[in-house]
């Protein structure tokens, strides 16, 4: 996404597994324990005890068959393995190959606070080598694999614009997922600009996407990408900008869906809050990259609560002149809110009766239903 000017924002307690971090998420308090876990893979088995000889087992502590991520992922040689993945902060980039499809990620808890994986790179952070890693290089964790699978799992990325004052390339990306069939429930995407990259291989290539119970944070363009993206009983949260006077702080959606898919970015059942001022968040613009000059962004919001932070008047802006947003594909259906009041109908696409009945789960995920593997 296009580089932002400076900013002053120092917020790093995002990543907390604390009271307020699972209020957000609505999630119930977890009572104090007098000492550690004596089962830290829960449910899950253990290497003494393995599920199926596929499963492996991440402990930060040694108490597993290794103690990182990656390189769980490095020893899932071939297709259908599990990680289970110890309560722990994992701080490392993490990347899936095409060749390990059908790799499961199971939070051993079954609480996304306890397992966070995060780094802190950005676009503009100097690469060892020279140059910079770039927006996709920035990710904390990237999945390229079909068919990948997480539960109960934090993707973060705590780079900070305060913290890198030259710095222009403020992208920082927790998670960049461009498989086919990917699915994430109970999961959640801490970041700020550009938190959760929802992407295909390439732009003839559609790949389809399920959050479902999920949490995403940030301020700008902070879900963006061209899959075809379902978001169900989800959470999305803006995050104030002490270091700005005015709106806009930024913007919650920017899909880049190619021109020649049906099937863009669908927010369903849904809610947008904010901790900033009322009305100082857009809810979406139009990204229309460089490298797919003919995309026309799709993006879908129905039977969601709108909070105050959304500017009601004129929820959507353009990010370039020569792609206005009025041109791409943007919808609504039964909103409810502050933010979903519509006082200039033209600013307000809405989808009729008969329209709304093609934009639902269904239709974007086609012969994949994975809202039935839900935990």
């Amino acid at each position: 996404m296009p580089a932002q000017p400076h900013r002053s924002v120092s917020r790093r307690g995002f990543l907390a597994a604390g009271a307020a971090a699972g209020a957000a998420l609505g999630l119930p308090p977890v009572p104090a324990r007098a000492a550690p876990r004596p089962r830290p893979f829960g449910r899950y088995g253990s290497p003494a005890a393995r599920r199926d000889p596929r499963t492996l087992y991440v402990h930060p502590g040694g108490a597993g068959d290794v103690t990182t991520v990656q390189d769980a992922v490095a020893a899932a040689n071939g297709p259908g393995h599990t990680l289970v993945i110890a309560p722990g902060v994992y701080r490392q980039t993490v990347s899936v190959d095409p060749a390990r499809t059908g790799m499961t990620w199971i939070g051993a808890s079954e609480d996304p606070r306890d397992v966070v994986i995060v780094y802190d790179n950005a676009a503009g952070t100097p690469k060892p080598g020279g140059g910079t890693y770039g927006t996709s290089g920035s990710a904390t964790a990237t999945v390229q694999a079909d068919g990948f699978t997480a539960r109960w799992i934090t993707f973060a990325n705590d780079w900070l614009r305060a913290d890198h004052p030259g710095v222009s390339g403020t992208q920082a990306v927790a998670l960049k997922v461009q498989g086919d069939r990917s699915a994430f429930h109970h999961c959640r995407f801490l970041g700020h600009q550009d938190t959760l990259y929802a992407d295909s291989p390439a732009v003839g290539t559609f790949a389809r996407q399920y959050f479902a119970h999920c949490y995403a944070e940030g301020d700008v363009d902070f879900v963006f990408g061209r899959a075809t993206a379902v978001f169900e009983r989800c959470h999305f949260r803006t995050l104030t900008r002490t270091d700005l006077s005015g709106a806009p702080y930024g913007f919650v959606f920017a899909p880049s869906t190619a021109g020649a898919n049906p099937f863009g970015h669908l927010v369903t059942r849904s809610r947008v809050s904010s901790e900033a001022p009322d009305g100082f968040y857009k809810m979406a613009r139009p990204w229309v990259p460089s490298s797919d000059p003919t995309a026309r962004p799709m993006l879908t919001v129905r039977d969601t609560w709108l909070g105050p932070g959304i500017d009601a008047v004129a929820p959507y802006a353009d990010m370039r002149e020569s792609h206005p947003w009025q041109s791409m594909r943007f919808a609504e259906y039964r909103n409810t809110g502050p933010g979903a009041e519509v006082t200039v109908p033209a600013n307000r696409p809405r989808l009729t009766p008969g329209q709304a009945r093609s934009a639902t789960r269904a239709a974007h995920l086609g012969d994949w239903k994975p809202w039935r593997e839900d935990c």
